[in-house]
């Protein structure tokens, strides 16, 4: 069978720890690309699942941002952690 060359760009952090995971396993990057597109042909899906982080929800940003408008504002209200483990238990 004919052989082809890809190209993929990532980050080179990423493709550090994706290597040492692949070294690891006693694989080579190439090799393991390779069984991910076998298993997607055969199997005509991503062989995991994929999914939204529910902590980038429109929602959950919103609320971040008024946390940091509050902060920058001066409007904060410090505990301590053993106040916190209070009123956890309260």
């Amino acid at each position: 069978m004919a052989q082809t060359t890809i190209s993929v760009r990532m980050d080179d952090a990423l493709k550090q720890q994706f290597d040492a995971v692949c070294e690891e396993l006693g694989l080579s990057m190439s090799t393991a690309i390779t069984m991910l597109a076998k298993k997607m042909a055969r199997e005509k899906r991503l062989p995991f699942e994929v999914s939204i982080d529910p902590f980038f929800s429109r929602s959950n940003m919103e609320a971040l941002q008024k946390s940091i408008r509050q902060f920058d504002e001066g409007k904060v209200v410090t505990k301590t952690m053993e106040e916190l483990e209070r009123m956890a238990n309260e």
